[in-house]
């Protein structure tokens, strides 16, 4: 399986960005997925997470802000980042839910006016 991280970039405070994980096999129907991400300077972090029944959950720093989904026909993981903060500028990484899987490159997420 090969989790590839995509769609970053560079937006303003209160902007809107949409990230894609696409995956080699199809996975996402049958384990539970997450989203995580590492600040500079700082350890990695959990984001959110889908299981397998569909059922997500965010950190408390993202929740009402970020939106985790799926495609299954298109093996493809979601995360729609809304009203983004300084604070979210990192490095955006999916991977299984706990991320036993190496971790692929990520996509950057920088968020500065």
């Amino acid at each position: 399986v090969q989790l590839q991280a995509s769609g970053g970039g560079l937006v303003q405070p209160g902007g809107s960005l949409r990230l894609s994980c696409a995956a080699s096999g199809s996975i996402f129907s049958r384990n539970t997925m997450g989203w995580y991400r590492q600040a500079p300077g700082k350890e990695r972090e959990w984001v959110a997470r889908m299981s397998s029944g569909g059922n997500t959950d965010y950190a408390d720093s993202v929740k009402g802000r970020f939106t985790i989904s799926r495609d299954g026909a298109a093996n493809t993981l979601y995360l729609r980042m809304n009203s983004l903060q300084s604070e979210d500028t990192a490095i955006y990484y999916c991977n299984f839910v706990p991320p036993y899987y190496p971790w692929g490159q990520g996509t950057l997420v920088t968020v500065s006016s």
